[in-house]
This record gives structure tokens, C-alpha cells and sequence, in this order.
């Protein structure tokens, strides 16, 4: 079994970083950043987000622990505080994993070149300056012709983040679905959206085809350039990502610590 370590450029979660890895040499762990079994992100949600990109090209056999250098997030699992407990179950890991949905996104240029992206949170259609306009096709049917600041995409886990803030459902990560939910759309007698976030199984996608110009497509801490993109594709990927759980924190009791807090 081999171990990567990924940590932000905070110094505190750079301590920890070194701590955690002197204490897993002590317990005989190979080290091995480039082609690991397991990767342990330091820092926040954001960090892990980040090791996700780094090693997505690994994520059919990579699972993925948090270690978070502040308070608990909805991917990390230990403190800073639990170095020990925490190589422990490293040491005694029998291959115990669960595993997430993620969102799959083609990008179709309109020389017919396609790309395709993964993420774990959510991808992010924004329109800066103006007024995004682009057709939304459910079923291969046009459904709607948007007209707002952007729409954004979202996986199960990452229904709590933007898409939350947009007035989206928070799902929970067992159900194989993405969400998409809009950011200030323009509803009046001329123009006219459905207004309401879109649950959309696995096996179906949303299509996007973007009719103005000079907007942003981002997807969790990535970005791609917009020039010549002629549709988008929305999906649930055929690959999960795979977290290597030694504990089990409720998904409900999550969202509860994340915005509820404790109720006596």
C-alpha cells in the first residue's frame, strides 16, 4: 500500500503535512506521492478538491482520506489532533471504501473537437459582464432559453455548496443524479425559465448551447476557456470518486454541523 500526502500552502497545514508523514515512515508506510493507493489531503474542503483534480486521471483505484487543519467539512474526516488515530487505521486499512457520484462534462467545439472533465463538486456557467443566453436541452428536446448571470451543475456532495446558495435541493450522495440550479435568471412577461432547480437522473443529460459570448466555465477549481465552445454536456460520469472511509459521519449530520450547528 502506498500514500500520498496533498496539502494547501497554509502553514499550519504544512506542519501537519510533515508531522503526518514522519509519523507514517514510523509505522513503516511507503510514501509515494506520484502513483499512491491512497491520498490524504491537508487543509480544507477546497484542498481535497484539489488533490481530486490532481489525481483524477488515478481515481479508478486512488481513495481519498481528509484531514482537515480547521473545523470538520463535508470530505474530511479527521483534525489535526488525530494524527495517531488517524495512521492507525491507515496501518490497519483493509481496503474499506465509500464511494461518490461525479458530474462528467464534454465540452464541443465548434471545429467538433470534444473534452471531457470530471468533478467532484460542481461545474459553473457564468456570465460576467451582460447577460448569459444559452438553450437547455432535456430529453434532446429544447427545453428553455436562459437568460440570467449562469447556471451551475452540481454533484450530490456538491448540492451544498453553490448550488445551495442558488436555492438548490442538497441531495443526498447515494441517489445518481446531478442538479441544475440557476443563478439570477431573468423571468418576466417577454422572457421565461422554469425557475426551479432540474434533478437529472443517471443516463440523461443536460445540454447547454451558449448563444452569447465572453462567459466562464469553471469546474470545481478549474477553468476552460470559452472561445469557440459550441454546446456543453452535463451527465453522471460512469466513475465514482472513492474515499477510503475508517469512520462514518452521516451525510444528514454533516449538513447539520455545516449549517444547523448542535440542537440540544
Amino acid at each position: 500500500m502506498k500514500y500520498a500526502i496533498f496539502n494547501n500552502e497554509d502553514v499550519s497545514s504544512r506542519v501537519v503535512a510533515k508531522n503526518l508523514a514522519l509519523e507514517m515512515r514510523k509505522h513503516g508506510l511507503t510514501v509515494d506521492n506520484e502513483e499512491p493507493d491512497i491520498v490524504v489531503s491537508v487543509g480544507g474542503d477546497g484542498t481535497l478538491l484539489g488533490a481530486f483534480q490532481h489525481y483524477v486521471n488515478q481515481i479508478d483505484h486512488v481513495r481519498f482520506v481528509g484531514l482537515h487543519t480547521g473545523h470538520l467539512g463535508f470530505y474530511t474526516d479527521w483534525l489535526s489532533t488525530e494524527l495517531d488515530q488517524l495512521v492507525d487505521s491507515l496501518s490497519h486499512d483493509n481496503g474499506q471504501k465509500v464511494s461518490y457520484p461525479l458530474l462528467e462534462l464534454t465540452v464541443i467545439q465548434t471545429t467538433g473537437e470534444k473534452s471531457y472533465y470530471l468533478a467532484l463538486n460542481e461545474a459553473v456557467i457564468k456570465q460576467p459582464l451582460g447577460t448569459l443566453v444559452a438553450d437547455i436541452y432535456l430529453g434532446g428536446e429544447v427545453f428553455e432559453r436562459f437568460r440570467g448571470d449562469g447556471i451551475a451543475v452540481a454533484t450530490p456532495t456538491g448540492s451544498t455548496a453553490y448550488n445551495k446558495a442558488n436555492g438548490g435541493a442538497v441531495l443526498h450522495p447515494a441517489l445518481q443524479a446531478i442538479q441544475m440550479s440557476e443563478i439570477a435568471s431573468i423571468n418576466n412577461r417577454v422572457f421565461r425559465t422554469l425557475g426551479s432547480p432540474l434533478i437529472v437522473p443517471r443516463d440523461q443529460e443536460i445540454v447547454m448551447r451558449p448563444q452569447s459570448n465572453n462567459f466562464l466555465v469553471m469546474y470545481d477549481q478549474g477553468e476552460i476557456a470559452s472561445d469557440h465552445i459550441l454546446e456543453l454536456r452535463f451527465r453522471v460520469s460512469e466513475k465514482c470518486v472513492h474515499f477510503a472511509r475508517y469512520r462514518h459521519v452521516d451525510f444528514w449530520r454533516r449538513v447539520q454541523n455545516a449549517f444547523i450547528n448542535d440542537i440540544e
